[in-house]
């Protein structure tokens, strides 16, 4: 089996994927981690994408953590390859994969049948070119006279991704959005389990981490990755946090006012993901908030696998 965490960002998916994976292995069933965020890939973006430490995992082995530059660029088909390599791997070797992620569009691409068109590249030079000369909202705004759907999926701020819609329109003739499969899995034996939590707690939550990545040197932390080249990236300086302190650094707004839109720009994306998961009627939910989290999980998964004990502790 496969078990897949999703849920809105700040629920607490990687704690409790580890926590999972331990309690598994006191049964003698080897677990281990396969990340589905896609900024996790790479090396030196630590605070900003709230990446687990070597403590926080706790012994217990990830897969797809640190294994890019920040220059380098990571699709989502490319994505899809490395995660899917990763379970394969996990089950040749009598391992239980734990995916973990907070992006629909990358479990989505990992779990089910998920094919992606081609590229042309007249057309994406147009679209890059259009993009420079006129910014990622107002393409966005082209995305939304032209397919609403995958407009209210993407982030005015992701040209990468705006771009890529286009294309596909231009190329297909049809909306990005119909591309997108229906719910049926492409890996064999998948279960997965959302952590469902209240709005108003996860925007309070999100504030409060990025307050806390603040405090720990995350300004220090761009910083240094612009000196290695972060502004090149088309991927990595795009990510949420590090895009605005980047605006802060060459001095298009104020430190204040990169806090603050890191915090507004992170709930509206958990906001817009937690609506994606919503729709995906395969997944388990469970409250992120119950005492016994770890004990709702291990009866879901008891219930969908081999015959586990009834209760899996009070490791939370």
């Amino acid at each position: 089996m496969t078990i897949v965490l999703v849920g809105p960002t700040a629920a607490g998916k990687s704690s409790l994927a580890v926590a999972l994976a331990r309690r598994l292995g006191q049964e003698q069933i080897e677990a281990e981690i396969v990340n589905a965020d896609s900024m996790l890939v790479y090396r030196g973006m630590d605070i900003g994408t709230a990446k687990p430490t070597a403590a926080e995992r706790d012994g217990v082995p990830h897969h797809l953590i640190d294994i890019l530059d920040i220059t380098q660029t990571a699709t989502v088909a490319e994505f899809q390859a490395l995660a899917r390599a990763a379970i394969a791997d996990c089950r040749r070797r009598g391992v239980r994969p734990i995916v973990v992620g907070g992006s629909a569009l990358y479990v989505r691409a990992i779990v089910d049948a998920f094919e992606f068109p081609g590229t042309d590249p007249a057309v994406r030079a147009a679209l890059e070119a259009d993009l420079a000369a006129d910014g990622p909202h107002r393409l966005h705004a082209r995305l939304q006279q032209q397919d609403p759907a995958a407009a209210a999926a993407i982030l005015p701020g992701n040209g990468r991704r705006i771009v890529r819609a286009l294309e596909v329109i231009a190329l297909t003739g049809r909306a990005f959005s119909v591309g997108l499969p229906g719910y049926r899995y492409q890996l064999p034996d998948v279960l997965q389990i959302g952590l469902d939590i209240e709005r108003d707690l996860v925007d309070q939550r999100i504030s409060d981490r990025v307050d806390r990545m603040w405090g720990e040197g995350f300004v220090t932390e761009v910083i240094e990755l612009e000196r290695r080249g972060l502004r090149s990236g088309v991927t990595a300086s795009r990510a949420l946090g590090y895009r605005q302190i980047l605006d802060f650094l060459s001095g298009s707004t104020t430190e204040d006012e990169a806090r603050m839109r890191t915090v507004a720009g992170t709930r509206r994306f958990s906001r817009k993901q937690g609506g994606w998961f919503r729709r995906d009627p395969r997944i388990r939910w469970v409250s992120g908030l119950a005492p016994d989290l770890l004990d709702q999980v291990w009866r879901v998964v008891g219930e969908n696998g081999p015959e586990l004990p009834a209760q899996a502790g009070m490791e939370h």
